[in-house]
């Protein structure tokens, strides 16, 4: 049975990929922001998929602390072997006002690319235990994107959707970057785009002409069901198919500034740094945080 980590698994994308992957025979952990969404997210697969197993855990990925104290449950769960076969993060949102996290940090840059970033490391050798899969919601929003390195967190000039864009690029590079440093750790990282569906994630935490134009742009979306076909697709497949970028199953065309290594490198060191923490070959090792580095 493999065992399957989700952020952002209380609605849309996410809800629909651990319903699935359960229904598929997958053990499921989900993660989510509130405590009742994840107790009726959990009662509803439970009784909607016969057998199923899910946990699911509360937590604010917003905050680090938050992040750390989940992969330490989540680790936990996964005794005795701690083998795990993907970590899907999906947790993501837009804001239409510049905001930052208790880490202070600009929200979408903190939600859609750090909270992966650092579950990701907190459980990399459990990943590799069972050559595993890093998978992260995307969104083709990352074409045309640029790393705004004068200021990442856009706290001078805020503009939403270049901050969700950027963030999207983010999700691109440190798929690309994980897949070069540890080619040999049997783990593959890939990134879907799940096109435009039918979620409330551009809603949640706008307002405006911001939530107006997501609520009516949104209508015209695939349903979550239809994206979540692709994670299952992905954690399924054996040996792990070729290609970085997946849509509806195949492997899709990326912005060819993906393969900047140069730039890859630097957000990686960067992530590193922001949430206290270094990748070192295929060991792992911490050291302390500093919010001095932007």
């Amino acid at each position: 049975m493999k065992t399957i980590v989700i952020t952002g698994a209380t609605s849309g994308i996410g809800f629909a990929a651990a319903k699935a992957l359960a229904a598929a025979g997958a053990r499921v952990i989900g993660i989510g922001r509130s405590q009742q969404r994840c107790e009726a997210a959990s009662e509803a697969i439970m009784s909607d998929v016969q057998c199923a197993q899910t946990v699911f855990i509360c937590a604010d990925l917003s905050s680090l602390s938050e992040v750390n104290a989940a992969a330490g449950r989540i680790k936990a769960l996964l005794e005795p072997d701690g083998c795990l076969d993907a970590l899907i993060n999906n947790a993501g949102g837009v804001c239409s006002g510049y905001t930052v996290t208790p880490d202070g940090y600009e929200t979408q840059f903190a939600v859609n690319h750090l909270a992966g970033f650092l579950l990701t490391y907190r459980l990399w050798e459990n990943l590799k235990k069972a050559g595993g899969r890093v998978i992260f919601t995307g969104s083709n929003s990352h074409k045309k994107a640029r790393i705004h390195w004068r200021d990442v967190m856009y706290s001078r000039h805020y503009n939403t959707l270049m901050a969700y864009k950027q963030s999207k690029l983010c999700n691109m590079f440190f798929a690309k970057e994980l897949n070069r440093r540890f080619a040999d750790s049997g783990v593959r990282a890939f990134v879907v785009d799940p096109g435009l569906v039918k979620t409330a994630i551009g809603g949640k935490q706008t307002s405006g002409i911001v939530q107006a134009f997501w609520k009516l742009h949104s209508k015209r979306g695939v349903s979550p069901e239809y994206v979540a076909k692709t994670y299952v697709y992905l954690v399924s497949q054996d040996p792990a198919p070729d290609g970085l970028y997946f849509h509806a199953c195949r492997p899709a065309a990326y912005d060819k500034h993906v393969d900047n290594e140069q730039e890859a490198k630097r957000l990686f060191e960067l992530s590193e740094r922001l949430c206290g923490i270094r990748f070192v070959g295929s060991a792992v090792h911490g050291f302390a945080n500093s919010n001095n580095m932007l």
